[in-house]
């Protein structure tokens, strides 16, 4: 999807019959009884063509091989080896194409004793050590609310293409790019890495919301009507504009400290201050200043809040809100050209653009080769 976003143009194989097996992961579900999509398809198939391919299929292979002689970028998520046996392992593909970037996106990447396991992103959370850093106490360890680890695969992935890309404007030659959901994990906790590198880090005193061990500076706070503020005041200049606009500037039972054994009494504190004041009212008073302390929105709040909505952060599509493109680029700004297509949808105009008449398109629909829409 980030590809499209950037003005690729993507083409997703799927296979006969539903297509991609997450157009059935609901409810929620929009659109018309008769083409129904899962709200979770809609999230990441935007900007993406569908055509219908069957590889277990001589002929079906031989329309992929097709498309691969011409195509810039493979992606695939099969488990390591799946794509050998259909036919299309990295000899085959540098036969294809020489100058093809392929992408794989696997649980546990190509190599080591699990190269070949199946993976999740909850497996990957744990076993990637994220699910160690997460939730109120090393006995109730929690998976991130998103899949972090899914999703940090595709973007590394995306970088590697890139990086490929780039690459092969010197080479003229391809290669594969190898990107793993536990990497992904595993990946996100460089900073602590370094901290329990360095002995100052201990899961048994890690907290959901900390940037260290109970900092009262870096928190999430309840608020007087049941709302939550956070505030990341780990910066002294951030911190005294706090203490100055919320009256409290001059307190010394305010100044800040990094005698730990105080922590917890400053967290009580700074607990009573917040709970003074509704989240509209911290708002209000903190408006235009560098106190770091932001509203904790909800999902069905976080595209109206002015901000997001006026630098467009999410972006309606065919009944969802979706985050729109990121990065953004000056020059080619990506784009959202239109919803996911439904399964095979766009087979006889992609066959067409890669050489095939429409007599031989028709041929190949009454002999079942293909399926089109």
């Amino acid at each position: 999807m980030m590809l499209g976003d950037l003005g690729a143009r993507v083409i997703k194989v799927e296979a006969p019959g539903t297509g991609d097996d997450t157009r059935g992961w609901g409810p929620p579900f929009v659109g018309p009884a008769c083409a129904r999509e899962s709200t979770y398809f809609m999230s990441a198939n935007r900007n993406k063509e569908s055509i219908v391919l069957d590889l277990k299929s001589d002929e079906d292979r031989d329309i992929l091989a097709t498309l691969l002689g011409r195509a810039d970028v493979l992606l695939e998520n099969f488990r390591p080896g799946v794509l050998d046996r259909l036919g299309f392992g990295v000899a085959r593909l540098r036969e294809l194409n020489p100058r093809l970037v392929a992408l794989s996106i696997s649980g546990f990447g190509h190599d080591g004793p699990e190269g070949g396991r199946a993976g999740y992103d909850q497996i990957a959370q744990g076993e990637g050590g994220l699910m160690s850093l997460t939730g109120p106490h090393p006995d109730d360890p929690q998976r991130v609310g998103v899949p972090i680890a899914d999703l940090l695969a595709g973007m590394y992935g995306v970088a590697g293409v890139l990086a490929a890309l780039v690459e092969r404007s010197s080479s003229g030659v391809g290669q594969v790019v190898d990107a793993s959901i536990v990497d992904g994990a595993a990946v996100l906790m460089s900073g602590f890495w370094g901290m329990r590198n360095a002995g100052l880090f201990d899961s048994a005193n890690r907290g959901t919301n900390m940037l260290d061990s109970g900092s009262y500076f870096y928190d999430v706070y309840r608020c007087r009507d049941g709302e939550y503020v956070s505030i990341a005041a780990a910066e002294p200049k951030f911190y005294a504009e706090f203490l100055a606009r919320a009256g409290l500037a001059g307190d010394p039972g305010f100044a800040q400290t990094l005698d730990r054994s105080r922590w917890p009494e400053m967290k009580q504190r700074f607990a009573a201050v917040f709970a003074s004041r509704t989240r509209a009212e911290w708002a209000q008073l903190l408006e235009g200043t560098d106190a770091c302390v932001a509203p904790v929105l909800r999902m069905d709040e976080a595209p109206h809040h002015p901000h997001n909505a006026a630098r467009r952060t999410f972006v309606e599509c065919e009944g969802t809100w979706q985050p729109a493109p990121s990065p953004r680029l000056s020059r080619t700004p990506a784009t959202i050209a239109g919803p996911p297509s439904r399964p095979g949808a766009d087979t006889r105009r992609v066959l067409l653009d890669w050489g095939r008449t429409a007599e031989e398109i028709d041929a190949l629909v009454r002999e079942n080769v293909i399926q089109t829409r």
